[in-house]
């Protein structure tokens, strides 16, 4: 089995960054894809920054420009670099890894990750 940890979130205010940091241990693998949910209050989970095992990196709109995901092998961690930080970025951030399934390229559905990790609260006010 694969545990995941994300720790780095707190409170932030509009303009400022933080930065995530997804742990990996267990029975760890290369997974197709990595990627970053977020689930504000109120709404539904969105997979909003992804990263391929050859290294391409995908983001929603809503983060293009600001985010920017990444990820260490050799440390089995996922990163997430959040500047520009807005009110709107608030919520409970998740780290996920790929299970495989018949996704193809779409990185941002929530069903193609098996492994997910507990969350991290960001809180921009």
């Amino acid at each position: 089995d694969v545990q995941l940890v994300e720790s780095g979130g707190g409170l932030v205010q509009p303009g400022g960054s933080l930065r995530l940091s997804c742990a990996a241990s267990g029975n760890t693998y290369s997974p197709y894809y990595m990627g970053w949910f977020r689930r504000a209050p109120g709404k539904e989970r969105e997979g909003f920054a992804g990263i391929h095992t050859g290294g391409s990196t995908y983001y929603a709109d809503s983060v293009k420009g600001r985010f920017t995901i990444s990820q260490d092998n050799a440390k089995n961690t996922l990163y997430l670099q959040m500047n520009s930080l807005k009110p709107e970025d608030t919520g409970m951030y998740y780290c996920a890894a790929d299970g495989g399934g018949p996704y193809g390229g779409i990185w941002f559905e929530p069903r193609r990750y098996n492994y997910w990790g507990q969350g991290t609260q960001v809180t921009v006010s």
